[in-house]
């Protein structure tokens, strides 16, 4: 039975994380309290982020902008959107 729980971002019990996506406290608090299906969310929104506003991931400060970010997307928080983007119609 996979290991589930009670995911921070989406209010119910789901599939949690295999491991922690990265090491240290952080990593380890994403990994008991959020679920895979909000992470996929993250890494779409991340990617998107990373992409739209040619973010440099070299570049300390685009790593603190994405950890603020994500800890926004995480509580539910108003989260910064890549200006003129528009999604791919299905």
């Amino acid at each position: 039975m996979p290991r589930t729980v009670f995911c921070r971002k989406l209010k119910q019990e789901l599939p949690g994380l295999d491991m922690p996506p990265f090491p240290g406290p952080q990593g380890e608090e994403i990994f008991n309290s959020i679920s895979k299906q909000a992470w996929a969310e993250w890494m779409a929104h991340q990617t998107t982020l990373i992409n739209e506003m040619r973010l440099n991931m070299m570049d300390l400060t685009a790593r603190n902008y994405l950890a603020e970010q994500r800890e926004k997307f995480f509580a539910g928080e108003e989260v910064d959107q890549a200006e003129g983007y528009v999604p791919p119609e299905q």
